[in-house]
């Protein structure tokens, strides 16, 4: 992480820490990262009756002081169907936050995911106790 960027680790329990070295306003710093969790949770695996976010398939949101966005996600498996549709996805979800400015998706295999990443609501939505 730079000086230039605020780093939220989107794991649900932390998604609502933003770091505090950004020359974004803190509350607006917040607002951004509620609206982007927000719109994340929009995004859907085509196969699963959970949101992305729920899923634990956002490993890292950024950012940058000129309101640039870069995601780290990953898939729930390398040969995931939906590989192709599912960053594109999430790019216009949050390019849709009112404040962000470009988004850049990528997606990444390490560390690998698990359902160990999910959060409750997800594992309830899917009956995975």
């Amino acid at each position: 992480m730079t000086n230039e960027t605020a780093q939220k680790t989107a794991a649900p329990e932390e998604a609502h820490k933003p770091s505090i070295q950004s020359a974004i306003p803190q509350e607006e710093l917040a607002r951004l990262t509620d609206d982007i969790v927000a719109a994340l949770k929009t995004v859907y695996d085509p196969e699963i009756p959970a949101d992305i976010y729920e899923l634990g398939l956002i490993y890292k949101v950024d950012i940058a002081d000129d309101r640039s966005v870069a995601v780290d996600m990953t898939l729930t498996s390398p040969n995931c169907p939906a590989a192709i549709e599912l960053p594109h996805m999430v790019e216009n979800a949050v390019s849709s936050v009112q404040g962000v400015g470009p988004v850049k998706v990528q997606v990444v295999f390490d560390p690998p995911w698990d359902q160990s990443r999910m959060s409750e609501e997800a594992r309830l939505a899917l009956n995975l106790w």
